[in-house]
């Protein structure tokens, strides 16, 4: 099994993952072959939180073009994850 913080591998940072933390969820960049309860175990280990859900997505590539060469930027999966009440990720909080 991976380490916890192998899988998590940095929080998303958007006015819209901030919007979101009203309602008690945080949005994190995961490892591309985590599933959600190896996410959701991950989050209560290193933040020492309860985890009543996780939704994922993963990010398609977009178009990227440098001189005559195209390509795409790199794809990545993004983690919601929802808190019970009560908890709170403090790395957050400190805007």
């Amino acid at each position: 099994m991976k380490d916890a913080r192998d899988i998590v591998l940095r929080p998303i940072v958007s006015e819209k993952s901030y919007e979101m933390i009203e309602h008690n969820r945080y949005t994190f960049e995961v490892d591309k072959t985590a599933t959600k309860p190896q996410i959701a175990r991950a989050i209560e280990e290193i933040f020492n939180v309860t985890v009543t859900g996780v939704n994922t997505m993963n990010v398609s590539g977009k178009p990227r073009r440098e001189r005559y060469a195209k390509g795409l930027s790199r794809s990545w999966k993004k983690a919601v994850v929802s808190l019970e009440e009560g908890d709170s990720i403090e790395f957050f909080q400190n805007r």
